[in-house]
C-alpha cells in the first residue's frame, strides 16, 4: 500500500469516529467499531474499486459490521420493549452540554435505519448517492428515511410524538 493510500485512510478516522458514536451510542463500543472498520479497510484495500469516495466505502464497511453485530445480539437477547424505553427527554436550556446530551439521547431513540441516514447526510455530509451506496439502498429510500428521521428527531427534541403520515390504502 502506498503512503498516499495510508494517509487517505487515516484522514477518515475523525469522520468514522463521529459516525460510530452516533451508531453505537457508547464511546467504547464506538472505538471498537472504528478499529474493526480500519482493520477491515486495511486488509481489503485492494478490493476497493476506486469507483466512489474512499470515506463512503469505509462507512459502508462500518455500517455492515455494525448491522452484523446487531443481528448477532438480537439472536442472543430480546430488544427492550417500547414500554420500557426512557421517557422522551425535554430539551434543556441551561447549557450546550445538556443540549448535546439530549440530542444524543434523541438520536439513539430513532430507528437505526433513520439514525444512519441522518448521520451520514447531515453530520458527515455525504451525498444522497454516496449514502445510498453505503447503506445499499435506493436513493429514494435514503430521501424518505431522512425525511422521517428529521421529523421524528424534531418531535423528540420538542418533547412530543411525531405525527404519522401513513394512510391506510384499501
Amino acid at each position: 500500500m502506498r503512503a498516499e493510500d495510508e494517509a487517505a485512510i487515516l484522514a477518515c478516522i475523525p469522520s468514522l469516529r463521529r459516525y460510530a458514536r452516533g451508531l453505537a451510542g457508547d464511546p467504547q463500543r464506538a472505538d471498537d467499531l472504528v478499529q474493526d472498520t480500519l482493520e477491515r479497510a486495511w486488509s481489503r484495500y485492494s478490493r476497493w474499486q476506486r469507483r466512489g469516495e474512499l470515506r463512503a466505502w469505509m462507512f459502508g464497511i462500518m455500517h455492515n459490521h455494525f448491522v452484523d453485530g446487531l443481528r448477532a445480539s438480537r439472536r442472543q437477547a430480546e430488544l427492550t420493549p417500547v414500554d420500557e424505553l426512557p421517557e422522551v427527554p425535554v430539551r434543556a436550556t441551561q447549557s450546550d452540554g445538556l443540549d448535546v446530551r439530549d440530542l444524543d439521547r434523541c438520536l439513539r431513540a430513532l430507528p437505526p435505519e433513520q439514525r444512519e441516514v441522518l448521520l451520514l447526510v447531515c453530520v458527515e455530509e455525504l451525498s444522497y448517492q454516496d449514502t445510498a451506496q453505503v447503506l445499499d439502498v435506493p436513493i429514494g429510500t435514503v430521501m424518505s428515511r431522512l425525511s422521517r428521521a428529521r421529523e421524528r428527531l424534531g418531535a423528540l427534541l420538542q418533547g412530543r410524538e411525531a405525527a404519522t403520515k401513513l394512510h391506510r390504502v384499501k
